[in-house]
């Protein structure tokens, strides 16, 4: 694997290491599926969190600590570090540690857009590889839903009433600027509307429904993120 036969493009995997479970679903049932299209295997793992040695066990989910996801990403580079490899991240900034490469600089940008491109070429910098593609959500994982929450109806379908109370929140707005306030963060809006709200099976099952071209759409630092990674394959 990995070496290029005449007339065939050489097949890459990607390594994407998530913030949490919601991330990893993704990954796995929407990325990864549309990514294959251009010759991109991709594989996720939640952020490493704890190791009970004694047990033999590891505990993963949740991005509490930069140092901790630092280890976590280097780890995973060490084990897999064939020349097809590539290596990508899922984090949030919405509660990102303040731990984080360029958090304090990046912290007083006013534009979101430019706070997350410093973040991320703070953290390139920091893990400094060359097959590495760092990428954080702005503001998290529930702005896609926010592409289209018509869509929740899709596992919500007796909620018409906060679904439209979404819908006028989302409006026309690029749904990547609802910000990551403790109370007006994507999630919690949600939350508001439908508190049995489950971000890791409804949320991913709607993101699937809502689908890609309507993401890339909508979120425009999502699409850059994606047309890098569909480049990487050659197809």
């Amino acid at each position: 694997m990995g070496e290029e036969c005449a007339g065939w493009p050489t097949v890459i995997r990607l390594l994407v290491t998530a913030e949490g479970q919601t991330e990893q679903y993704f990954v796995a049932q929407v990325l990864a599926p549309h990514l294959a299209n251009f010759g991109v295997f991709t594989d996720a793992r939640c952020v490493l969190t704890s190791k009970d040695k004694r047990a033999a066990k590891e505990y993963r989910g949740g991005l509490l600590n930069y140092q901790k996801a630092k280890d976590d990403i280097c780890a995973w580079m060490k084990q897999d570090k064939h020349p097809e490899c590539r290596y990508t991240t899922m984090f949030d900034l919405y509660a990102l540690p303040d731990d984080f490469p360029g958090f304090a600089e990046a912290k007083r940008l006013p534009d979101p857009y430019q706070r997350t491109h410093a973040l991320e070429v703070a953290l390139q910098q920091d893990i400094n590889h060359p097959h590495f593609i760092p990428y954080i959500q702005l503001h998290e994982f529930e702005a896609l839903i926010f592409a289209d929450p018509q869509q929740l109806d899709w596992e919500y379908f007796e909620h018409d009433m906060p679904i439209r109370a979404l819908l006028r929140i989302a409006g026309t707005q690029n749904p990547e600027l609802i910000n990551d306030g403790l109370t007006t963060a994507p999630s919690k809006r949600i939350l508001q509307e439908i508190p049995e709200y489950d971000k890791v099976t409804a949320g991913v099952s709607v993101v699937k429904k809502i689908g890609i071209p309507v993401l890339r759409e909508k979120c425009t630092h999502f699409n850059e993120w994606l047309t890098v990674l569909e480049s990487l394959g050659g197809v």
